[in-house]
């Protein structure tokens, strides 16, 4: 993973958007978090297939887990995002608290997390499944515990960790992957 962490943190490094939304997350002061999922994949994807304009995000997932903050700070941490980089769609989420309203968002249950690590191993796929982290001292941490191999083989595998079939089918559906980068594959399940 370690050649692929570099090639992921190089293309975070020369990304006009990527680094200053690090730099505004970095900014909240917070101690655990990382921004990943969909903004990580489309960074990469867009450099993969040699995008000169990164594509649309529906939003940047800054993740954080902290059981000592209430589930309403998320808020105030996004206007505070909002504020510093408000070009930027901005999603906050604390990890630590997703089981809470898990169930009512899709469905069924799943049990607390122990970790920020944790947490990105739980995402809906694979390839999204990675989060970066930029430190005061300006290094790029890269979190992926399923590796780096289906971000940039630009696979995309359902993780069953906490997303069940159908709903797996109908992200595949609505991102239309393939569309946007003719070059991945998804696999169906």
């Amino acid at each position: 993973m370690t050649a692929l962490a570099d090639q992921l943190r190089q293309i975070a490094r020369q990304s006009a958007w990527f680094m200053p939304a690090l730099q505004a997350a970095r900014g909240l002061g917070l101690r655990n978090w990382c921004i990943g999922a969909g903004a990580v994949r489309n960074l990469v994807w867009d450099h993969l297939h040699g995008h000169a304009q990164p594509s649309a995000l529906a939003d940047i997932d800054l993740a954080h887990w902290d059981p000592t903050r209430p589930l309403v700070d998320d808020a105030r941490l996004q206007n505070q995002l909002a504020a510093l980089a408000p070009e930027l769609p901005w999603e906050v989420t604390n990890q630590a608290h997703v089981h809470t309203w898990f169930e009512s968002v899709f469905g069924h249950a799943v049990a607390p997390l122990g970790s920020l690590r944790e947490a990105v191993a739980s995402w809906p796929e694979y390839a999204t499944a990675v989060g970066l982290r930029l430190d005061a001292a300006g290094r790029l941490w890269v979190t992926a515990p399923h590796g780096l191999d289906d971000l940039f083989a630009m696979r995309v595998r359902r993780n069953p960790r906490r997303v069940s079939v159908d709903t797996y089918r109908a992200r595949v559906a609505q991102k239309r992957y393939g569309e946007r980068w003719p070059q991945v594959q998804v696999e169906r399940t």
